[in-house]
C-alpha cells in the first residue's frame, strides 16, 4: 500500500471525531475531546503543528558527497531514525472501534520493532492495558518504552514491577497526564508529583527514566534533580492545558539549560522527516510522533507503520543531504534560518 492508500483506508474505519486528514494539523478535529483534538478552544494542537512549519532550513550542498546516516541510539538501543511512536490511549473512545488499547499496542510495538524504531506504549485505568503492553514489549525483546501515568504511589509501584519484567530499555512517565480528568477523580488521588516523589519513582524504575510533559526550563531542571535520564518536551498534544506555547517555541531554551546532561526528546505536531530535522537542529536528540501512527495502524496495520517510517527516513535523509549534514551529529541550530 502507498501512504495515500493507507490514509484513504483509515477514513473507512476511524471516527467520528478523527477525520484521517491528509495533513494531521488539528484544524478539522480542533477541540473534539473525546477525539484527537485539543482542550479548550483547541489551539494547542494547531499551534504545535504550525510552529514547525514556520521554521525554514538553510540549504548548503557545497560539502562532501557521501551517504547520510540517520541512525540513533537511545540508552543503548539503536534505531534507524531518531523517531519513536508516542504513547496513545483510549483508542476506541478517541479514534474508532477497530482497535482497543490492547490490540493497538500489540500491533504498534511489533511493527515499530520490525520497521527499525521503537514505540512508547500507553497506560489506562484498565490494568489489562499495561499488562498487554508489557507482554507486547516482552515478545519483542523489550523494544519499547512503557509509559506509566502519574497514579498514586502504590499503583505506580505495581505498574513498575509489571513493566520491569518485560525488560524494556527505558521506562517513562507522562507527568503532564496529571491534567487528565480521570486521574484527578481517583481515590487515593493521582496527579502532579514533587521532586522528592519523582526521585522515588526514578529509583523504582531501575532503568533509564524519562519524564514526558516538560514545557519550561524550571521543569527540565526539576526533572534533572529528580534523577530522570531524559525528558520529552511535550504539552500532551494540547490535550491537558489550552493556550500553551508550542513545543518548538520552548525547545531551544530547554536544550540550552539541560542538553548534554540528559537526553532531550520532543513531540507535538511533528509530521514529516523535515519536521524531524528541524527538531534536531533546535537541539532535540530525537522526537516522538503520536496521532499519525494511529492513522497508519488503523489504515494499514503493520504495513502502515513500515510505510510511514520509510517516508520519514527518506524525508529526513533528503533534508540532511541538502543541508550538508551527513550524520545526526552534523545537524546544527545554524541550519535553521534566523538562528
Amino acid at each position: 500500500m502507498t501512504y495515500q492508500e493507507i490514509l484513504a483506508n483509515a477514513r473507512t474505519c476511524m471516527g467520528p471525531y478523527c477525520k484521517s486528514c491528509p495533513t494531521c494539523n488539528g484544524l478539522a478535529c480542533k477541540n473534539t475531546v473525546p477525539g484527537p483534538g485539543a482542550k479548550g478552544i483547541g489551539t494547542g494542537f494547531i499551534r504545535n503543528y504550525q510552529k514547525w512549519q514556520e521554521l525554514c532550513v538553510n540549504m548548503d550542498t557545497i560539502c562532501e558527497n557521501k551517504p547520510v546516516d540517520t541512525s540513533f541510539e537511545l540508552f543503548g538501543h539503536k534505531v534507524d531514525i531518531p523517531v519513536f511512536a508516542a504513547p496513545v490511549g483510549a483508542m476506541q473512545l478517541h479514534y474508532g472501534d477497530k482497535y482497543n488499547d490492547l490490540q493497538y499496542n500489540d500491533i504498534l510495538v511489533s511493527a515499530c520493532a520490525q520497521a527499525g524504531i521503537a514505540a512508547f506504549t500507553g497506560d489506562g485505568t484498565n490494568p489489562a492495558v499495561m499488562e498487554a503492553a508489557a507482554e507486547a514489549l516482552k515478545k519483542n525483546g523489550g523494544c519499547g518504552v512503557p509509559t506509566v501515568k502519574p497514579w498514586n504511589m502504590d499503583t505506580i509501584r505495581e505498574k513498575m514491577e509489571l513493566v520491569k519484567a518485560a525488560d524494556p530499555f527505558a521506562i517513562a512517565m507522562d507527568i503532564d497526564a496529571a491534567g487528565l480528568p480521570f486521574l484527578k477523580n481517583l481515590t487515593p488521588p493521582a496527579g502532579s508529583k514533587t521532586v522528592e516523589e519523582l526521585k522515588e519513582i526514578s529509583a523504582m524504575a531501575g532503568k533509564p527514566f524519562i519524564l514526558k510533559g516538560i514545557m519550561t526550563v524550571s521543569g527540565a531542571l526539576k526533572a534533572l534533580e529528580a534523577g530522570a535520564s531524559g525528558i520529552v518536551v511535550s504539552n500532551h498534544g494540547g490535550r491537558v492545558l489550552d493556550q500553551c506555547p508550542s513545543t518548538a517555541e520552548v525547545l531551544p531554551a530547554i536544550v540550552d539549560a539541560v542538553g548534554g546532561r540528559m537526553t532531550v526528546l520532543v513531540d507535538g505536531g511533528i509530521r514529516t522527516g523535515m519536521d524531524v530535522f528541524k527538531a534536531l537542529a533546535l537541539g532535540a536528540d530525537a522526537v516522538l510522533i503520536g496521532r499519525p501512527f494511529v492513522t497508519m495502524v488503523y489504515g494499514g496495520g503493520a504495513e502502515g507503520v513500515q510505510v510511514y517510517v520509510d517516508k520519514l527516513k527518506d524525508e529526513l535523509s533528503d533534508t540532511m543531504a541538502m543541508c550538508g549534514a551527513h550524520s545526526l551529529s552534523d545537524i546544527k541550530r545554524s541550519m535553521i534560518y534566523g538562528y
